[in-house]
């Protein structure tokens, strides 16, 4: 199913969107791959603060 819905962006936004955009990808296509490309880069982070979360949390060997 699909709609079609106009998102305004600045010319600049446009611009850099379409400087980002490969020979026939559509801008569908680019927006979904950087939504994407975000929520790796989010989980990445949430796990990253997990495991210095960790670490902060272990007891070095030599104080056991």
């Amino acid at each position: 199913m699909s709609a079609d819905k106009r998102i305004p962006v600045t010319e600049e936004t446009r611009k850099e969107l379409h400087e980002l955009k490969e020979p026939g990808q559509t801008y569908d296509d680019l927006l979904a791959e950087l939504a994407q490309q975000r929520r790796r880069e989010d989980l990445e982070r949430q796990f990253r603060e997990l495991e210095e979360a960790d670490r902060e949390d272990l007891t070095p060997l030599s104080d056991v």
